[in-house]
């Protein structure tokens, strides 16, 4: 009965998320229209680097699926409670995910079953049992990433030239360090207001910093960048000698710069640039310069910006949560590497 099912709908699902009329009003040249624009929403309601990877999650899962003698549709809380166990202890020479991930994999299934008119119950026992036994067996307290320092961070941009890229890398660096930004956040970054249709924000450059506003997981929101307190660590400085040097006007605000380094181009840079470029400059500079390289590259990435920023800014915690746009502080706290957690002695304050 799978098999046959698998083989009626298969060509069906070929497109996730795919949007379709019914039978009966098929034809219609405004239903069309709108039939591709609807699509064109559903696209964006996830990013494209978590659609890409549901999609990697259903091949996965349907490759396992073939190979136990079965098929994905429809689904099988019993067979992804044992696909989810798999996962966690598998046979042979495959390494174990991490719980994490298998978090991540099964929200992915979750995902392209509804993409399919399909409803997972990740609450069934089949389910909910066994991930919970793989949390509690498995589970590990996460490996948070070093973080960059005020000090650490202008070695890295001393690092950089004071050519074409040079200003865009040190301008990506203070900006992504001032704004608590995360790397896609930076690099999805217009110079303006419906610039491009894949923006993920633009700036306002005032006299006193610029005004990012950026759309995040949790809706629009306004980070505040003020100007430095010199020419060396302005961010906002740093971001407008490199629009005026690459002659940018319009569009995306970092992008790739011509092999012979005197032009800017027009194609906007990736997230890995950003983690590529903050990898390049902790060694450069010297950072951890006691551990061996490969030690010092799996110490930092992109969050290192991020966790800098909320280690070292001297304000008050909830300033630090909306420049983060955490919805809670605890979450900021997880951010905090140099937090002092002792400052507010309870026992002292019980009367012991």
């Amino acid at each position: 009965m799978t098999q046959e099912y698998n083989a009626h709908t298969s060509s069906k699902q070929d497109e996730l998320g795919d949007i379709a009329l019914p039978s009966h009003v098929a034809g219609s040249g405004t239903l069309d229209r709108l039939v591709d624009t609807a699509r064109g929403y559903a696209r964006a309601a996830a990013s494209d680097n978590t659609l890409k990877a549901y999609a990697k999650d259903w091949k996965h899962f349907s490759r396992w699926c073939r190979l136990k003698g079965t098929g994905p549709l429809p689904p099988s809380p019993e067979m992804i409670g044992l696909y989810l166990a798999d996962l966690a202890s598998p046979s042979g020479k495959t390494p174990a995910l991490s719980v994490s991930t298998i978090d991540r994999r099964l929200s992915g299934l979750t995902w392209n079953y509804a993409q399919r008119g399909f409803t997972l119950d990740r609450k069934n026992r089949h389910i909910a049992t066994v991930l919970a036994g793989i949390k509690r067996k498995h589970a590990r307290p996460p490996v948070q990433k070093e973080a960059i320092l005020a000090e650490d961070l202008l070695a890295m941009a001393d690092t950089l030239p004071y050519d074409l890229r040079g200003l865009r890398d040190r301008a990506i660096l203070l900006l992504g360090y001032a704004g608590g930004l995360r790397r896609s956040e930076i690099v999805s970054l217009d110079v303006r207001k419906d610039d491009t249709p894949d923006s993920g924000g633009w700036i306002e450059i005032m006299d006193k910093g610029a005004l990012l506003t950026l759309n995040a997981k949790t809706g629009w929101r306004e980070v505040e960048v003020g100007r430095g307190s010199s020419a060396r660590t302005c961010p906002v400085q740093a971001l407008e000698q490199w629009l005026h040097f690459a002659r940018i006007g319009f569009g995306p605000v970092f992008v790739r710069v011509s092999r012979d380094g005197k032009q800017a181009l027009d194609t906007r840079l990736s997230g890995k640039h950003v983690a590529r470029l903050i990898k390049k400059t902790v060694l450069d500079a010297g950072i951890r310069a006691d551990l061996p390289d490969k030690e010092r590259l799996a110490m930092f990435s992109g969050h290192s910006l991020r966790a800098g920023l909320a280690s070292s800014a001297e304000a008050g915690e909830r300033y630090v949560q909306k420049q983060l746009g955490h919805a809670s502080a605890e979450m900021t706290r997880r951010y905090q590497r140099r937090r002092d957690r002792f400052r507010i002695n309870l026992t002292k304050a019980a009367g012991l």
